[in-house]
């Protein structure tokens, strides 16, 4: 029988700046909320303090749109000085319409506006509204040094996700999605398996990681719950080293471009 599936949230996280050491500051938080870890358990962090540790801030005031993101800004009725911005971060636009602009990120995942964040962002002066986040340079690499940090101070094995909320292909809303990996199976094969007939399943790959982000995601909020981090217990899989491209279709069998 599984052991139950527990998702904690952990509060009392001061704002986070850029240049903050994220491992220390959510361990801290860890001990405030009483939380004893053990091995096996796993830290869903949101990717808003991670890219303002990482100071990814990025003021519009400082950017000059090319022709391009001045062609695709009339487009989509956006700031042609942030679609210069999605551009950079970006391989390839694969739909630009009138208030949408969807992208293949550089980290290779497809998304609306390369990832790139408005929502509690605040830079440190008066231009708010010029503010905006980008994502983590190598998510993977950034939840490798926070998994690093918990582990030296908990003394066990740990995994560490670090999402993002994205949209889908056919379905309104977003969803909790993971960008960064640390520690967690990106994806659990279950080809061979039986089920409870005796069928071994052929096809069938979970997106584990990206299950646990969802769920996460609801305990997070997106306004102004201040939750960035949820604490895991439970994970019904074995922990192993894995990276996010695990999730990443390959280009010859994406059906949906």
């Amino acid at each position: 029988m599984r052991k139950p599936l527990i998702f904690t949230p952990i509060t009392r996280i001061p704002l986070v700046e850029p240049g903050d050491r994220l491992g220390e500051i959510i361990w801290n938080a860890i001990i405030d909320n009483h939380i004893h870890i053990e091995s096996g358990d796993i830290l869903v962090i949101t990717q808003k303090i991670v890219s303002k540790a990482e100071g990814r801030l990025t003021n519009l005031a400082s950017v000059e749109p090319s022709s391009k993101a001045i062609e695709v800004g009339a487009i989509t009725n956006k700031d042609p000085r942030l679609i210069e911005l999605i551009l950079s971060e970006s391989r390839e636009i694969l739909r630009a319409v009138k208030g949408h602009i969807i992208v293949e990120h550089k980290l290779g995942f497809v998304c609306a506006n390369a990832g790139i964040d408005h929502s509690n962002v605040e830079g440190n002066d008066k231009e708010k509204e010029n503010w905006y986040l980008l994502l983590p340079r190598n998510p993977d690499k950034s939840a490798r040094t926070i998994k690093k940090a918990i582990e030296k101070r908990a003394g066990c094995e740990i995994g560490v996700l670090i999402i993002d909320s994205h949209g889908r292909a056919w379905r309104n809303g977003i969803v909790g999605t993971t960008i960064g990996v640390a520690g967690v199976p990106a994806l659990v094969d279950l080809r061979g398996k039986e089920d409870i007939f005796g069928y071994k399943l052929r096809i069938t790959q979970v997106a584990a990681v990206d299950e646990l982000a969802a769920s996460a995601s609801l305990i997070m909020g997106q306004v102004d719950e201040q939750i960035p981090v949820v604490h895991v217990r439970g994970f019904p899989y074995k922990l192993r080293g894995s990276s996010s491209k695990e999730l990443i279709r390959k280009r010859e069998k994406d059906l949906f471009r």
